[in-house]
C-alpha cells in the first residue's frame, strides 16, 4: 500500500462560535494541532492542514493558504486536494472542529484502504461522519462536486456504490464544536469521560 496522506480542514471564520476553530484551545493545545496529532498518529503522511481566516502553528504540517476561505468547505477541499503530493495514493480527511476523534478511526480508515476500499467513511451509531478517506483516482469528482459549505458530501451521495462504512463506535466521537455551549460541553466530556 502506498502513502496516505491527511488532509485538515481548519480554514473556517468560526462564525457562530465568535472565533477561528483552528486556533480555540481544547485540552491545552489548539484544534489545529490537535487535528494535525490526529491524522499523524493514525499513519497519516505527509499532513496538509488548509488555514483561511487565521494563521497558526501546525508543527510539522504543510500549510496551505485558502484565500476563498469564507465561500465554505468546498474551496478548502479542493485547494487541499491539489496540494496533495503525487506520492499519495489516498488522503485522510479529517474536521478542525471534532476534537474527540481519535488515531484509531484514522488507522481503520487506512486498513480499510489497504483492504481495497476506495472510499472509506467513519460511522458512529450506523450514521456517516468523519474522518473520510478518498483514493486518488477520485480527487478531480471530488473536487468537481465541492460546492458551498459541503465539502466531500456531494461525491459520497453521488457514488453511494464506493462507500465502505467503517464502524468507529469505540475510536472516538464525532461532535462538533460549532458554538461556545459545544465547547463547554465537549470539554467536559474529555475532562470527565464518564
Amino acid at each position: 500500500m502506498g502513502e496516505v496522506a491527511g488532509l485538515l480542514l481548519a480554514a473556517g471564520g468560526g462564525s457562530r462560535l465568535g472565533t477561528p476553530k483552528a486556533v480555540v484551545e481544547f485540552a491545552g493545545e489548539r484544534l489545529a494541532e490537535r487535528g494535525v496529532r490526529l491524522l499523524a498518529e493514525g499513519g497519516c503522511h505527509p499532513v496538509v492542514v488548509v488555514l483561511g481566516a487565521v494563521e497558526t502553528p501546525v508543527g510539522s504540517a504543510v500549510t496551505v493558504r485558502n484565500l476563498d476561505w469564507a465561500t465554505g468547505m468546498g474551496s478548502s477541499l479542493r485547494a487541499g486536494l491539489r496540494s496533495l503530493p503525487g506520492t499519495a495514493e489516498a488522503v485522510v480527511i479529517a474536521l478542525v472542529d471534532q476534537p474527540l476523534v481519535r488515531p484509531a478511526a484514522v488507522r481503520r480508515l487506512i486498513d480499510a484502504f489497504g483492504s481495497g476500499a476506495a472510499v472509506a467513511v467513519a460511522t458512529y451509531g450506523g450514521a456517516r461522519r468523519n474522518p473520510v478517506l478518498i483514493a486518488r483516482e477520485h480527487f478531480a469528482e471530488v473536487c468537481a462536486l465541492a460546492e458551498g459549505d459541503v465539502g466531500a458530501r456531494p461525491f459520497l451521495r453521488a457514488r453511494p456504490e464506493l462507500v465502505t462504512p467503517v464502524p468507529c463506535d469505540d475510536a472516538g466521537d464525532p461532535a462538533d464544536v460549532d458554538t461556545r455551549e459545544d465547547l463547554r460541553r465537549l470539554r467536559a466530556r474529555y475532562d470527565h469521560p464518564d
